[in-house]
């Protein structure tokens, strides 16, 4: 699988059925994909939130391999990307609960793209209970894809904005673990298995 910030909720799909997940890490960056950008639900429609790149490591339209992908500190992303979540799930049912999770994260300044993905993606991992089996590449896997299953069903949940712009499917797995808190493992078993 790919790395991706704040993954969509069919990502964690084969995790939530016990799948080992094996991130690759020795594929080239592509711009404008999930490895650094993510969907929430905000109050005027869906918000995209991108972790801006160091270029600098990108020589001479030189390709970079996702371990090796820097973040850029050139604008303050954090501050903008911890106020968007904080002002999009505020009313949301378990923010107030589970901020203090994810605030420090948005608090640490961190050099790789991959560092900073993996520790979201483990965040969530552990809100939802699903234990965790991800492990890096040792070598060019070549499934560069994302993979999110096409038998995934994207049922409607609770969604703070819903009655402004209607349900919104497969958004960053943060709506539904800020919606659905502790619930949100079943809802993943229910659209992996039909039940």
């Amino acid at each position: 699988m790919i790395t991706a910030y704040l993954p969509p909720i069919s990502w964690f799909a084969p995790l939530a059925k016990g799948e080992p997940c094996f991130i690759e890490q020795y594929e080239h960056f592509h711009k404008q994909t999930i490895r650094n950008r993510c969907t929430i639900d905000a109050p005027n429609g869906p918000l995209s939130l991108t972790v801006p790149i160091d270029k600098s490591n990108f020589c001479a339209g030189a390709k970079c391999l996702m371990k090796d992908v820097r973040i850029s500190y050139h604008q303050d992303w954090q501050h903008q990307h911890w106020n968007a979540l904080a002002s999009s799930y505020y009313n949301s049912p378990f923010f107030e609960y589970l901020q203090d999770d994810f605030r420090p994260i948005y608090e640490r300044r961190w050099i790789f793209l991959m560092d900073l993905n993996e520790t979201l993606i483990q965040k969530c991992l552990e809100l939802m209970d699903i234990p965790s089996t991800l492990q890096r590449t040792s070598t060019f896997l070549n499934e560069t894809e994302e993979r999110c299953p096409t038998t995934f069903e994207h049922r409607p949940y609770y969604q703070v904005f819903a009655s402004k712009h209607g349900f919104l499917p497969n958004l960053s797995i943060i709506d539904l673990i800020f919606n659905l808190g502790p619930e949100s493992i079943l809802y993943l078993k229910k659209q992996n298995f039909g039940i």
